[in-house]
């Protein structure tokens, strides 16, 4: 596992919460909200936040806000462009696009919002 290797290396505590948190990232599919995830925890919001919030700042796991409010959460592994349907809200990982690059510019995420092929 990458992630446990990466928090080692940070010399970062792997409390049991961090890890139950950790687990549920890692089986994620796609990007996962606070609301996705919150019945599957046996941590309170604050737990969760503070917790994702760390994850962050070691950059474990990547963050963005969707078109609905939420913000979802995913274990950083590679970088990759989202695109999110503006009718449905539904957010796919795009890992067949290349990154783009900008002369002077480090860019760090690609979200791309349109319809998505079932909206369409």
């Amino acid at each position: 596992m990458k992630t446990k290797q990466a928090i080692e290396e940070k010399k970062f505590k792997l409390t049991s919460a961090r890890k139950e948190l950790l687990a549920i990232l890692n089986k994620a599919e796609k990007p996962i909200s606070y609301e996705d995830i919150k019945n599957r925890l046996s941590m309170d919001k604050a737990t969760f936040y503070r917790n994702i919030s760390k994850f962050e700042e070691e950059n474990i796991v990547k963050s963005f806000e969707s078109n609905d409010k939420k913000r979802y959460y995913e274990v950083q592994i590679s970088s990759h462009a989202h695109f999110i349907c503006n009718t449905c809200n539904k957010i796919e990982c795009l890992s067949n696009i290349s990154p783009i690059e900008l002369k002077g510019y480090n860019i760090t995420d690609m979200i791309f919002k349109g319809v998505c092929k079932n909206c369409s």
